[in-house]
């Protein structure tokens, strides 16, 4: 019997996508960092069969009821520095035949008793949808005051997602090609601590590495860092970066660029270190995508969407190579 002091609230929209494709992009958590600009990473837990358990990392608000993935108020008891990163953890149970994900918040704020929802994805014709976000939600105490501020977090929080998943889903259909992966390994006749700790300590990196000039590093929670880098460029040029990181020893450091190049709209990445029988392999990897607007101001009036995924290709490479590079010799001489 539903409890008469739920509150029930659905928002909605369009979106020039078919419907299977919007369901697999938010079923398919691994999507999540680039249709949604706060979700740095998502992780699986564990869970009992048949649903699912996530770790979402995301940025915190910069007002108070932040957008964040599956709408809902901020957390209990995580970090909400402004601007700053934080994680949450959520409960999904996904029904491909039905287009839908039912979540539920599995730690809330103190003012509220539970929290949950669903997306709906409604074939409207080949090539459009509609989205439907459900929420459900009740007040500690059933405080009317309580309520209303949390259907207004939710409100915000609700359009912020429609909004970030239409613009990016049409994005990522109409310019297929212009977002691409690509990786980067070396063989390091050493261990995986020592590999990964070489990644981790990037306060350490102006010593170790030549392309590195500063270093910012903030870890206000454990495995959560802050990440703003100046680079020298082969011509001399200083380039700014930040990113934020999330680590998981060691193994493997997932990160997410928020200050990007002219020529990125996108980029993401994970550093990964594995045993094998020859020794660790240590990998960077890179999604990215393209912002076209810039091309011919960075590259020439000439130059084309090829060009300039050349262009990146290379230019990030030639850093993880020189990084992982160092991070076997590092590795190499602890043995």
């Amino acid at each position: 019997m539903e409890h008469p002091g739920m509150r029930q609230v659905a928002h909605e929209i369009n979106v020039a996508v078919p419907a299977d494709t919007v369901h697999r992009l938010i079923a398919e958590v691994g999507n999540w960092p680039r249709i949604f600009p706060s979700v740095i990473h998502v992780a699986h837990e564990e869970a009992p069969e048949g649903e699912e358990r996530l770790r979402i990392w995301e940025t915190a608000p910069t007002v108070e009821g932040r957008p964040s993935t599956e709408g809902g108020p901020s957390v209990e008891g995580e970090p909400s520095v402004k601007g700053g990163p934080r994680s949450r953890p959520l409960r999904r149970i996904v029904e491909p035949a039905a287009l839908r994900v039912n979540f539920q918040h599995l730690v809330t704020e103190a003012h509220v008793a539970g929290i949950g929802g669903a997306w709906l994805v409604e074939p409207l014709a080949e090539n459009a949808s509609r989205v439907r976000l459900l929420h459900e939600f009740r007040a500690e105490g059933d405080a009317p005051e309580a309520l209303d501020r949390i259907g207004a977090e939710v409100d915000r929080s609700a359009r912020a997602e429609l909004a970030a998943l239409k613009e990016n889903a049409e994005r990522e259909v109409a310019d297929a090609g212009l977002t691409f992966s690509f990786e980067d390994t070396v063989l390091v006749d050493g261990s995986a601590k020592d590999v990964y700790a070489f990644i981790d300590e990037a306060h350490l990196w102006p010593e170790r590495l030549p392309h590195v000039a500063t270093v910012r590093l903030e870890e206000d929670t454990p495995g959560l860092q802050t990440l703003e880098m100046d680079t020298r460029a082969k011509d001399g040029s200083v380039h700014t970066t930040k990113s934020y990181r999330v680590t998981f020893p060691h193994h493997r450091i997932a990160y997410k660029q928020v200050t990007l190049p002219a020529l990125m709209t996108l980029h993401t990445g994970q550093w990964t270190f594995t045993d094998t029988d020859e020794g660790v392999t240590a990998t960077s990897q890179h999604t990215v995508t393209l912002n076209t607007d810039n091309i011919h101001d960075i590259l020439g009036p000439h130059a084309t969407v090829a060009d300039a995924r050349t262009y990146v290709h290379t230019a990030l490479s030639t850093n993880s190579r020189a990084t992982l590079t160092h991070a076997k010799a590092h590795a190499e001489g602890r043995r």
